[in-house]
């Protein structure tokens, strides 16, 4: 179970964080690249664990527990990290606030209700805010001197990247209203006649 691809998959982001964190602290350009190019290797994994536990049925009860946390840890670890080294430009502390406490309100939604045995399904719209959130979170990753480093000097990824962490804020208030409102029902409905 632990050594399926899709398992290894999952636990190399959970392994690439301390990494990750120690990339951003050195700052230098090169590390700033390399930690750009971790989080999008780690991204990726995301979806080919998935796919590959599917495609070979090597889907289990650990995996489908393990994959959520493993995201949930990179994403909130990128953030403080990005955060606690003065990565965000302006005011980009509130997107991420907002991001770091919609995954603890659905994480605490899809507790409850696998506890009465109720899915908390994924929509389409956050798979678009995963997708929005981890380009963000890539592009701040890399900033002006990772893409210096690569040449890409003139392009602005701070910039860039903020859009884009504020439109995954957007993306998440409206995904985790969604998610509150879907859990409540279940929360506040009467029990089932016996």
């Amino acid at each position: 179970m632990l050594s399926d691809l899709p398992n290894v998959l999952t636990l190399s982001r959970i392994a690439a964080i301390p990494l990750l964190v120690l990339l951003v602290a050195i700052g230098a350009p090169w590390a700033e690249f390399s930690a750009a190019l971790l989080f999008t290797l780690a991204g990726i994994t995301d979806y080919f664990d998935g796919h590959l536990a599917r495609e070979r049925k090597q889907m289990s009860d650990f995996g489908r527990m393990l994959d959520p946390i493993a995201d949930k840890l990179l994403i909130a670890a990128t953030l403080m990290a990005l955060v606690g080294f003065g990565h965000l430009p302006g005011l980009g502390i509130y997107p991420a606030i907002v991001i770091m406490l919609r995954e603890i309100l659905v994480s605490g939604l899809r507790e409850y209700l696998a506890e009465i045995r109720i899915g908390l399904p994924v929509t389409k719209l956050a798979k678009w805010k995963t997708g929005v959130q981890m380009v963000a979170l890539g592009l701040l990753l890399l900033g002006h001197q990772g893409a210096a480093f690569m040449g890409l000097g003139f392009l602005p990824m701070d910039a860039l990247g903020a859009i884009l962490l504020w439109t995954a804020a957007l993306l998440t208030l409206i995904t985790g209203w969604d998610y509150l409102t879907a859990g409540l029902r279940h929360a506040v409905a009467p029990p089932p006649a016996q």
